[in-house]
């Protein structure tokens, strides 16, 4: 009987393991996930779900610095990366075929993923400067907006052109503006990042800072004109801040090349979805990651793996004209 129930045990850990290596068919040895600059939000965020993904999944894997979300819709798009991050302002954009990457080009083959946060636009500037407003700014100012081709060196720019703003543009990672404006190199920096900005954070401990809020009537200005919500800073982000912040925001979203294995992207999803509490130990922004903002993706095609993944655990109605290969 002993002998019986050892074969029989056997037999049970070779079907599983049979099973397991059947689920992991076509599955990548190896992944990256388009983040952004060092300094900036995306960064810590990406690199942090890369490395959870690939230690849960046992795969090697973890976060590449790129130019931002237009870039990694391209690199998505081609397969260069498995995995991504954008915004829907580029991600619509890079569909449309206007991405500046490669004009003409619609990168239909980066699906979404999974629902990350929203993207607050905030301005920076010294408290020595005695920049409180956005119509303080002075005529020609320099301004940093990130790196090229990112959300807010896409929309920010654009923003600062309806309010009225005439400025220089300067480009760059968030950590190497924050030296500039420390430096008096740069007079504000126009932030588009999930909050906190660890650059704007590390700003606080270094010098006193303004971190400056829309008025009402710029931020209905600013939601007229561009694909943005209604969005407020809390006082608790930074210790700078007295009062919540007025301000806008566009959503993030994760992204998988379409052609990835289903269950493979469906894994991944899991992991990151499936424990907020890790994901908030990542970075603040997370507290957005949840299953129930499957919604706010109404640009891109879901990757089939992501939406049976949020269909069987979240009861998302993600119609099957939304869903890659239908």
């Amino acid at each position: 009987m002993k002998l019986k129930y050892i074969a029989a045990a056997a037999a049970v850990t070779l079907a599983s393991a049979g099973a397991q290596a059947q689920d992991r068919a076509g599955w990548p040895e190896s992944f990256t996930v388009g983040t952004a600059s060092q300094g900036g939000t995306y960064f810590a965020y990406g690199s942090g779900w890369a490395n959870l993904v690939a230690e849960e999944l046992g795969l090697s894997g973890g976060g590449e610095v790129t130019g931002g979300p237009m870039q990694n819709m391209a690199l998505v798009h081609t397969g260069d990366a498995q995995f991504g991050m954008t915004t829907m302002g580029p991600a619509a954009e890079s569909l449309g075929g206007t991405n500046p990457i490669a004009p003409g080009l619609a990168m239909d083959n980066a699906c979404a993923m999974f629902p990350m946060y929203q993207t607050p636009f905030s301005v920076t500037a010294l408290a020595s400067s005695g920049i409180e407003s956005i119509a303080d700014i002075p005529e020609g100012a320099k301004i940093g907006f990130g790196p090229a081709g990112s959300t807010s060196d896409t929309y920010f720019p654009r923003m600062m052109e309806t309010l009225g703003i005439e400025f220089e543009r300067r480009n760059g990672g968030w950590s190497d503006l924050g030296g500039q404006l420390q430096d008096g190199l740069l007079d504000v920096i126009a932030f588009a990042a999930g909050v906190p900005v660890p650059a704007v954070s590390q700003l606080e401990v270094q010098t006193d800072v303004n971190i400056i809020e829309f008025t009402e009537e710029e931020q209905a200005t600013i939601l007229d004109a561009f694909p943005v919500s209604d969005f407020s800073i809390a006082s608790s982000t930074y210790t700078t801040l007295e009062a919540d912040a007025r301000s806008v925001s566009m959503w993030n979203f994760a992204i998988a090349n379409c052609e990835l294995p289903a269950s493979f992207v469906e894994a991944a999803v899991d992991v990151v979805m499936s424990d907020n509490d890790r994901m908030m130990n990542i970075h603040k922004a997370a507290a957005s990651t949840v299953p129930e903002n499957w919604d706010k993706n109404g640009v891109l095609k879901w990757h089939p793996g992501a939406a049976k993944w949020f269909r069987d655990n979240a009861g998302a109605d993600i119609p099957d004209d939304m869903v890659a290969g239908n």
